[in-house]
């Protein structure tokens, strides 16, 4: 089956994506746990994010004080939650025997051309990124399917980014999204999903970041071609996203319910059952129209 340009074999429509994002918390053995359950929960894909810190933050956010499993400022807290070459070899390596596709969101253009290296079949701009031209214009080049986030923009600042994957043909999903952590489920605003995809003509996905998995679920019956939704082995481990991630269990669930409203929503035309035809025969009596 094809979804815009998102090749997906004979899998399900729906696309869902575990964020692991920084919950590994810079451990790869963590790191393996996670894609594992994400692998036992169904999912299609495991996403990581990938920073040159001294580039994203400026030095005064990195000299302030912050107390971590790394030290006491933020810079500290930051590198120890960024891998290397050396990790990212080993998780290319794991997600390939596990046969499980790896993408992540880079937050700057050195990071970006990090991750050629590993040839990834997706990309994904995050919601932070939604501006940075450059960034956008080196992904775009590259040609692959993109997920882009649209948390924290206007409608002006999304079509300027699409506009620049549409300039040179690169094939992409937007995706819906709030960026607070936790997200209220009052501040979800799912309408936007039909209406992104009426504005721009595209398949829209949904990035949640709320507890539970009911505004997920339903994102799919707005017609959401995909989900993501950050993973962790408990939401009471250190970090700034596991409040917002579903564990395993959890995340199971969420992928057998996506995948009940998959089936439920049908194709939109009226047609009679076969069960219905035998029920039909016992208890409709007249016809007279």
């Amino acid at each position: 089956m094809k979804i815009g340009s998102r090749n997906m074999g004979d899998k399900h429509s729906v696309f869902i994506t575990a964020e692991i994002g920084i919950n590994h918390n810079g451990d790869v053995d963590l790191t393996k746990k996670l894609i594992d359950g994400a692998i036992f929960a169904g999912c299609d894909a495991v996403k990581f994010q990938k920073r040159t810190v001294e580039k994203v933050y400026s030095k005064e956010e990195l000299d302030t004080l912050r107390e971590s499993p790394w030290g006491t400022t933020n810079r500290e807290q930051k590198l120890g939650l960024e891998f290397s070459r050396k990790e990212y070899d080993e998780i290319d390596n794991y997600c390939k025997e596990k046969g499980i596709e790896w993408f992540a969101s880079a937050w700057d253009v050195d990071s970006q051309e990090f991750l050629k290296k590993y040839d990834c079949k997706y990309n994904k701009v995050a919601s932070a990124m939604l501006t940075n031209k450059e960034l956008l214009e080196m992904v775009a080049q590259e040609n692959k399917y993109t997920f882009i986030s649209t948390g924290m923009s206007t409608m002006d600042e999304i079509k300027k980014a699409v506009d620049i994957f549409r300039k040179v043909k690169c094939p992409f999903e937007i995706m819906h999204c709030n960026s607070t952590y936790p997200m209220k489920d009052k501040d979800a605003n799912l309408f936007m999903i039909p209406k992104l995809r009426e504005e721009f003509g595209c398949n829209v996905g949904y990035s949640g970041h709320e507890v539970g998995l009911i505004t997920s679920v339903a994102a799919v019956a707005l017609g959401a071609t995909s989900i993501e939704r950050h993973i962790t082995l408990d939401r009471a481990m250190y970090g700034s996203d596991q409040a917002a991630s579903v564990e395993v269990l959890g995340f199971y669930r969420l992928v057998r319910y996506i995948r009940v409203v998959e089936s439920a929503l049908g194709n939109g035309k009226k047609t009679i059952t076969g069960e219905e035809e035998e029920i039909k025969k016992k208890l409709r009596k007249v016809e007279t129209l």
